[in-house]
């Protein structure tokens, strides 16, 4: 089993919602990655998505394309994110990995090898794009036997028949995407994400998480109240890249560290904690 369930439970016990982060593998530095996993960990993530590089990330806007550009003009390619994975794993045993990404770098490893040094490197969770569920049976079934969460997309646009066929399929958690069209663009409707993922939760018993659109503390907070995750990307690389690399650490935990008080903090405290999220 992976480590997805337990963070999961434990955070429903103590009535707290989790925060993901994504950042992409080897942005800005190679070396920096696993720096910056631990301190957003630190800073209070629950869990941790971390981007392989790809050269077409289609569901991307141009701030995490940049940052997959830079990765891969360093080489990183699927092995060293495993490797950094294993590197994170020497010192954390328990914050769930899930790896983000598109099939093209799975389909020239081989899925099967892809999935066993995924497991071996400790990883829980793997988001594969470009897999829709209609194809995804079979990827689906080998993650599971490996003990990594297959964790699929859902979107505004996304059917009835489409929901079920993701629940179907998906373990760990189930992503919402709560924009239309590429990360980091457009105007977060929060009355509608409510809405539809009360839709999602109604049918499923696994976590929902949001993500697309959420920039700061505030915001989190308000989508925190229907969904049991918010995860946080777009906003992480532009912080990332925002200053000299050797701060990137430094950055990714302040930042995190205001989210995570809004999301834990009292109603009468939300509001003044949240908007020092806004300013980081």
């Amino acid at each position: 089993m992976s480590r997805l369930p337990t963070a999961f439970e434990k955070l429903r016990t103590q009535g707290r919602k989790a925060l993901v982060p994504y950042i992409t593998a080897g942005f800005p530095l190679r070396d920096s990655t696993v720096q910056v996993m631990h301190a957003m960990v630190a800073a209070g993530a629950d869990a941790i998505e971390l981007g392989v590089p790809f050269s077409d990330p289609m569901a991307d806007g141009p701030v995490i394309q940049r940052a997959n550009e830079s990765a891969l003009a360093r080489k990183i390619g699927t092995r060293d994110v495993l490797e950094m994975v294993r590197e994170f794993r020497k010192t954390d045993t328990s914050t769930p990995v899930v790896l983000m990404g598109y099939a093209n770098p799975i389909e020239r490893m081989g899925a099967t090898n892809f999935l066993a040094a995924a497991r071996e490197a400790g990883t829980d969770g793997v988001i594969v794009v470009d897999y829709p569920p209609e194809e995804s049976d079979a990827f689906a079934r080998a993650a599971r036997e490996h003990d990594i969460d297959p964790i699929f997309l859902l979107a505004p646009t996304s059917s009835d028949q489409r929901i079920g066929q993701v629940l179907s399929l998906a373990s760990g958690y189930v992503y919402y995407v709560s924009l239309k069209g590429i990360t980091g663009a457009g105007h977060l409707d929060t009355d509608e994400v409510a809405r539809r993922v009360g839709k999602i939760k109604a049918s499923t018993g696994l976590p929902v998480g949001v993500g697309f659109g959420i920039r700061d503390g505030i915001t989190a907070r308000v989508i925190a109240r229907n969904a049991d995750a918010v995860i946080i990307g777009t906003r992480m690389i532009q912080l990332l890249e925002d200053g000299p690399s050797e701060g990137a650490a430094a950055r990714a935990g302040a930042f995190i560290a205001t989210v995570r008080a809004a999301l834990d903090a009292p109603d009468d405290e939300s509001a003044a904690l949240a908007s020092a999220g806004q300013s980081a």
